[in-house]
């Protein structure tokens, strides 16, 4: 046990930080061969899903800051996988939206991340899966609602 009572081999936090830590490494080793980082796969992933998203709300999906998701923003928009209009069509906000080769980018990284899912998932049965998710949805709504 540690100093403040936590015995980190029993406790869920610590083991679900450790399960997103692998989750995170295993992701980034297929992505960087792309040329991508977790950050720049799901930035896309986002844009693909939700067209016309605004930096803030880019930032947020991706658990980054906004800072980080402008400078990405601008290397996406610098090699041509993702554009902006130069001024806002309303208010602040620049809406972004994927280009052809972000696209296609986006595809294969599709790809190389659900190979990862689907290793990571490999030992459990599909009544295990589901409640699996079943679980964690339900950790995350106890703590978004508490």
């Amino acid at each position: 046990m540690s100093q403040d009572g936590i015995d980190l081999q029993t406790s869920l936090g610590y083991l679900l930080k450790e399960a997103s830590s692998a989750l995170r490494v295993a992701m980034e080793e297929v992505l960087r061969p792309l040329g991508m980082s977790v950050t720049h796969y799901s930035c896309l992933e986002l844009l693909a899903q939700r067209p016309g998203l605004s930096n803030s709300e880019l930032a947020r999906g991706a658990f980054v800051t906004r800072q980080s998701m402008n400078v990405l923003l601008q290397a996406l928009e610098r090699d041509g996988y993702v554009t902006r209009p130069a001024a806002p069509p309303v208010g602040k906000a620049l809406p972004t939206r994927l280009t052809p080769l972000g696209r296609r980018s986006l595809e294969q990284a599709t790809a190389a991340v659900r190979a990862v899912e689907v290793r990571m998932l490999s030992g459990l049965t599909g009544a295990e899966q589901a409640e699996a998710f079943r679980l964690l949805r339900g950790m995350v709504r106890s703590l978004r609602d508490g």
